[in-house]
Parts: C-alpha cells; sequence; structure tokens
C-alpha cells in the first residue's frame, strides 16, 4: 500500500515539474519575441510629453560626470577626440558689475544643457601678465564643450578695467556681452562689506564706509573710492559702446535675479539665442539661506556659497541719502542707454 502511495505521488511530482519547466520555456520565448516587436506603450509616453522646459536629463548626467572628469584631468587625449570634445573660446562673457550677482547668475545659467561655464575667474583681459599669454593660453583655461554648447566665463573686473573692451573686441567683435547690476548703493555698501570681511579675517583694522565713501574736506560724495566708481555703471558702459553697439549688451537686474530669479534668466535665455530650458523646477527658495538654490535633476542640487547675502553694517541715513542723490542722474542715463529701467531711488 505505502509503494503504491509513493508511485502516485511521484508522478504527480512529475506532471508538475513538467509543466513548470515548459511554462519556463514559454516566458523565454515569449521574451525574446517581445524584443523583436515595437512597444504598444513606449517608455515616454508613460509619463506623457516632456515639458519643453525639462532639461534633458542624458545632457545633465553628461555635464555633471564624463565632463566633471574631463575637466579634473582625468581623460586622455583620446577620449576627449571619440567624445568630440573641444576647449572653446567663450561666445557670451559675463563682465561685471563687481557685488552684483555674477556668481549667482553664471551658476543658474549653467542650469541649461547648452551652457558650459569656466568655473574659476580667468582674468584675462584685465591682467597685463595674463593677456600677455596669449590667446591659447586663454583657450586651454575653458571647460571641455560639446561645439554645439556655449562657453561662458565671468570676470567683474573686465567691466571697469580700460583695456578690457578693446581686448576683447580684437578677440571676438560679435561677442554677447552679460552686464548684472544692482541698486548703486546697496552695490557700494555691499563691495564695502566683502572687503571689511576680508581685512577682518585678517586681524586688519578698516574705515568706515562714511569716511571712505565721503571726502572729509568736500563733504562730498568720494569719486576716488573704488566702491564708489563702480556703481556710475554709465561711465564706464560708454567706454564699451566705442567697440560693441548696445545690441550686444544684456543687462541683468541683479536685485530680481535674488528675489526673483526665473524671469531674469529667461530673458538671457532669449538674449543667448537658447531654447528654452531652465524652469521653476530648477529654483527652489531655501529659507534658512534665504536665497535661491539649483536643483539640477533628482539627485543634484547646489547652494552658493556661504559667503554670499553678507550682513551690511549700519550706514548712516544721511550718507545713504546723499550717495543715492549723487548716483541719480547717472542712473537715468543709464536707462536712457539700454531701454531698461529700474525702481532705484
Amino acid at each position: 500500500m505505502l509503494f503504491k502511495q509513493q508511485a502516485l505521488l511521484r508522478q504527480k511530482l512529475f506532471v508538475l515539474g513538467s509543466l513548470a519547466i515548459g511554462s519556463l520555456l514559454y516566458l523565454v520565448a515569449r521574451v525574446g519575441s517581445l524584443d523583436r516587436l515595437q512597444p504598444l506603450c513606449p517608455i515616454d509616453g508613460r509619463f506623457g510629453p516632456r515639458s519643453q522646459d525639462e532639461i534633458p536629463l542624458r545632457a545633465l548626467q553628461f555635464k555633471r560626470g564624463l565632463l566633471h572628469e574631463f575637466r579634473k584631468g582625468n581623460a586622455t587625449k583620446e577620449q576627449i577626440r571619440l567624445h568630440n570634445l573641444v576647449q572653446q573660446l567663450p561666445k557670451a562673457i559675463i563682465i561685471g558689475v563687481r557685488k552684483g550677482g555674477t556668481r549667482a547668475l553664471l551658476e543658474m545659467l549653467n542650469l541649461h544643457p547648452a551652457v558650459v561655464k569656466a568655473s574659476q575667474e580667468i582674468h584675462f583681459f584685465d591682467n597685463d601678465e595674463n593677456y600677455a599669454k596669449g590667446i591659447e593660453w586663454y583657450r586651454k583655461k575653458m571647460p571641455f564643450s560639446y561645439p554645439h554648447q556655449i562657453t561662458i566665463e565671468k570676470s567683474p573686473a573686465y567691466f571697469i578695467t580700460e583695456e578690457v573692451p578693446e581686448r576683447i573686441y580684437k578677440m571676438n567683435s560679435s561677442i554677447k556681452l552679460l552686464i548684472i547690476v544692482r541698486e548703486p548703493t546697496t552695490r557700494a555698501i555691499s563691495d564695502y562689506t566683502q572687503v571689511l570681511e576680508g581685512k577682518e579675517r585678517k586681524n586688519k583694522t578698516y574705515y568706515k564706509f562714511e569716511k571712505l565713501a565721503i571726502d572729509p574736506n568736500t563733504c562730498e560724495v568720494n569719486t576716488k573710492y573704488k566702491a564708489v566708481r563702480t556703481s556710475i555703471y554709465t561711465k564706464h558702459l560708454e567706454r564699451w559702446l566705442k567697440y560693441f553697439p548696445i545690441e550686444q549688451f544684456h543687462i541683468v537686474d541683479g536685485d530680481r535675479l535674488i528675489t526673483e530669479p526665473l524671469p531674469e534668466l529667461q530673458l538671457v535665455e532669449k538674449f543667448l539665442n537658447l531654447p528654452p530650458r531652465i524652469s521653476q523646477y530648477n529654483l527652489y527658495f531655501n529659507a534658512t539661506r534665504g536665497f535661491y538654490c539649483l536643483r539640477f535633476n533628482v539627485v543634484f542640487n547646489k547652494c552658493l556659497a556661504g559667503s554670499k547675502g553678507r550682513i551690511h553694517p549700519e550706514v548712516d541715513t544721511s550718507v545713504i541719502t546723499k550717495l543715492r542723490k549723487f548716483f541719480h542722474p547717472f542712473n537715468q542715463k543709464f536707462y536712457q542707454i539700454t531701454g531698461r529701467t529700474f525702481n532705484w531711488p
């Protein structure tokens, strides 16, 4: 009796095993045939059409991964050649102004997959020693990029240095130039604050802003003070206009870039003839920092350095009033030349 039960059990196990093997073979054959067929629902379609404002993930992965390795010098010449990468001269330069938001603008534009930024200020055109090294030295300071991408660098000293407009013109007379400005008095105080912090770090003493900004002999605005002189935007711009038409400049509102960056970035995209790719998704407000941070994708986020947004020292209100009155006529002329008006007092 026991022998018959064992034989029956072996027979059932054999049948079940045969069915299992047959099912497995069927699935393998089915998968192989599916690989050869056009899928009924492509992967892109499952999530709907991609928004025009969404940055292609593939481009982002390239920029943050492979290109990063090339910048670190980990790529061979053969790898660079195979990937069709080049070091291009910039097609656009953020020429100023200091403490206007040049770093923030550069980092935000780098959100665009068609933009590749130089990570450091090159100071080629404003530094005689660097300029003497030649244009190829300058090119070698640029990041690797695809030929269709735009390389952008920023050196805010360019805007106020007399020799720079002619030097850039000789390199590329059709280059696009970006100027980011803030309310002139606020910018001057921000300029002072950065220098003050550097002095304090070295345990050095420094004059108060009021003493530097106002001539003690005349009690008038001290135009020899660099922070004041830099804020006379129209004087510097007039020097640039001797070489470049106003159409090659784009003025960015640095104050608005802090509080409402997306509209300003969209204007720059249009000026640079770039397809719109930067969206609100890429910008999120960090309440702790008090600034917008950058979101490249679901993995990679970036905030500006902690040195941004320094607390300004208190400045005598009468000095602020005097400076604003001084800058007013220059501001009006700046509005007239650029065609862009700001709500500066």
